[in-house]
């Protein structure tokens, strides 16, 4: 498609100096990878004394749907921070996450106040208004529409200049400062997504995240001379001011989003991602000086994301990524924006644990499925986060697995190491926890920001990732890497829906995948599989045995079941799944010992391994070393958090 050209930055101010890009890593892309339809060149001044932001943008934008344009519509979220009335902050106290905002000083809160709009060259300064799509919240400050004095048609385009200023906050939602660290996301006027049907602009909603269209950012920052800065992009061009203050223009080419952060305490390094068959990629870390000696483990994890992430779903095609080191206490880790990422880790930080390795591959995997394929996540959340929580388990595993269990202590200052406790992607602890506890709560096919506050994590990260890894164990994994490369290769910067895949999967496996996408996307019907009774009994000179199998939950799923006997010999059924409860009778010269559903465990997604199985001779197993192992570290636990107080 044709490029949107954009005004550059022209530097002329006298005696400055001015360093430029190296060749290589001019954020430049060829050919164009998305549409462009959406294009800023953004100029803003940090006052990091009173934790201002003042900033001007010239937004080119293009309409590339069916449906003429007669309003702008933008998001504003830094004014979800506001006060306690608008949207976000009251979904945040339905789950009790705003308790800690009630402390906080006037200056601690954030806003973003737009001066100027002009149009098209007209001004529309007073014609701009609040609006509230999604509930009428009149306290709700997150989108602005602008009417226009005439419609943009379908391929049409126009120039929209805005200028704005802005307080920074203490950290909401990982964007803030802290002391003279800044972490800034979010942070302009950005338009919605025009499709269709209208526009696609929700307010700020404290479970969901972002969607935008892509485009070029061209942006100019201007924060106190000697603090390194990092951004979505490339640095193309640095000017020191007579003021004190340097100016750093970043540019990018085909994505949606700008982030950026400032502090006089990072330290930089830098590294290089190659691979026989992916593009190289230039890897700069800005790291807290405490954390100086782990900057190997946060460059490792980035290798492991670009490496298998790009074998398994395809190429980063960017050339460079940034990775910052988030200051102590700003709240601001684990967060992905284009080209840049936020990871996470402590001062004490045990090999074999995976922190910061953990945090630092699943940001970075967010560059794929929400960087290129760019889903909305508003309403469609699952499909960039469960994705990459899937994805993100299955990349540690390559490389970290087993990891190991550390409880911290004082604060969560000092970790104990349990070397005897492995955690591994078949663990499936944690989400499995967080998924049986909400598994009822939404109906995943329910837009994402309507979901409650409390849990749609459990249905966006921990469901979709249960029924991907269902879907491996099932498929396997050849089928659901085809499945996903192909999906991945087809939709990357083209904003799919849930069915976009769900087409994908079902022509790629060549079997109707429908009715799994039925109960694991369009219900929230619960899966639980297990076996009600079983008995042997001696009849002459053989034993009759009976096993009845059940389905407890709503959910349909095919299963297996096995009988084992006590000679050793094993039967094997396959089941649909479909009736609620099935007998198998057998006769043998040997008694039952066991039969189990799902002895595989393939489907993930059942809310109670307990009944699974049933002995006709109990003793200690897996079960009774998992449930001893628990109570071990829960009295050590205790022992130590006792000992800390004498």
């Amino acid at each position: 498609m044709r490029r949107a050209r954009l005004t550059l930055f022209v530097f002329a101010l006298a005696g400055s100096t001015v360093a430029r890009a190296q060749p290589g890593t001019t954020g430049a892309l060829t050919p164009p990878l998305s549409p462009r339809n959406a294009n800023y060149t953004i100029t803003a001044h940090l006052d990091p004394a009173t934790r201002t932001i003042t900033g001007s943008e010239v937004i080119v934008w293009r309409n590339i749907t069916a449906t003429p344009a007669t309003d702008l519509q933008f998001h504003l979220y830094w004014n979800a921070w506001k006060n306690t009335r608008s949207t976000f902050m009251r979904e945040a106290a339905l789950s009790g996450g705003a308790a800690e905002a009630a402390s906080r000083s006037a200056d601690e809160w954030a806003r973003i106040d737009v001066t100027t709009v002009t149009i098209g060259g007209a001004d529309r300064t007073s014609s701009k208004r609040f609006i509230a799509p999604d509930d009428e919240n009149a306290n709700d400050e997150t989108v602005m529409s602008v009417p226009l004095t005439q419609p943009v048609s379908p391929g049409g385009s126009t120039r929209i200049e805005v200028a704005w200023t802005a307080h920074v906050p203490r950290t909401f939602a990982r964007t803030g400062a802290i002391g003279n660290f800044f972490f800034i996301a979010q942070w302009f006027p950005k338009l919605g997504v025009l499709q269709d049907d209208g526009w696609n602009c929700h307010q700020f909603h404290a479970g969901t995240e972002f969607f935008s269209d892509f485009g070029v950012y061209d942006v100019a920052l201007t924060v106190p001379t000697g603090w390194p800065l990092g951004a979505t992009g490339v640095q193309r061009e640095r000017r020191d001011n007579a003021d004190g203050t340097t100016t750093h223009r970043y540019y990018q080419e085909d994505v949606h989003d700008f982030a950026w952060t400032t502090s006089p305490d990072y330290l930089e390094r830098t590294a290089r991602f190659e691979h026989p068959s992916l593009p190289a990629v230039e890897m700069r870390l800005l790291l807290q000086p405490e954390h100086a000696s782990q900057a190997g483990r946060h460059f490792d994890a980035t290798r492991t994301t670009l490496k298998y992430y790009g074998e398994w779903f395809g190429a980063y095609p960017y050339g460079h990524i940034t990775i910052v080191d988030p200051a102590y206490h700003s709240d601001a880790g684990g967060m992905e924006y284009p080209t840049l990422f936020t990871a996470g880790t402590r001062w004490l930080a045990p090999p074999r644990v995976a922190t910061p390795e953990g945090v630092a591959v699943h940001e970075a995997g967010h560059q794929f499925w929400y960087g290129m394929v760019a889903t909305n996540e508003f309403e469609n959340a699952w499909m960039d986060e469960g994705f990459n929580t899937f994805s993100t388990a299955r990349a540690i595993a390559q490389v970290y697995d087993p990891n190991y269990l550390a409880l911290r202590y004082f604060g969560g200052f000092v970790p104990h190491l349990f070397k005897d406790i492995a955690l591994s992607r078949e663990t499936e602890g944690n989400r499995r926890a967080g998924y049986r506890r909400d598994a009822k709560s939404d109906v995943p096919s329910t837009p994402s920001y309507k979901y409650f506050p409390a849990t749609g994590g459990s249905i966006t990260y921990n469901k979709t990732a249960l029924w991907l890894n269902t879907m491996e164990r099932w498929l396997g994994w050849p089928t659901l890497q085809r499945i996903m490369s192909t999906y991945f290769e087809k939709w990357k910067f083209a904003h799919p829906k849930p069915d976009d895949f769900f087409e994908v999967a079902t022509t790629v496996a060549g079997r109707d995948l429908d009715p799994f996408f039925d109960e694991v996307y369009r219900s929230s019907n619960v899966f639980d599989y297990g076996v009600q009774a079983l008995r042997s009994t001696r009849e002459g000179d053989q034993y009759h045995t009976t096993v009845v199998i059940r389905r407890y939950g709503e959910a349909l799923f095919p299963v297996e079941l096995l009988v084992t006997f006590t000679n050793g010999e094993h039967v094997s059924e396959h089941w649909p799944g479909t009736e609620r409860w099935k007998i198998y009778t057998y006769d043998r010269l040997s008694p039952a010992l066991s039969a189990q559903v799902d002895p595989n465990r393939v489907l993930l997604l059942d809310v109670d391994f307990t009944n699974n199985s049933m002995t006709l001779e109990p003793k200690g197993g897996p079960a009774a070393t998992k449930w001893s192992l628990k109570w071990t570290v829960w009295l050590q636990d205790a022992l130590l958090s006792w000992a800390a107080l004498l």
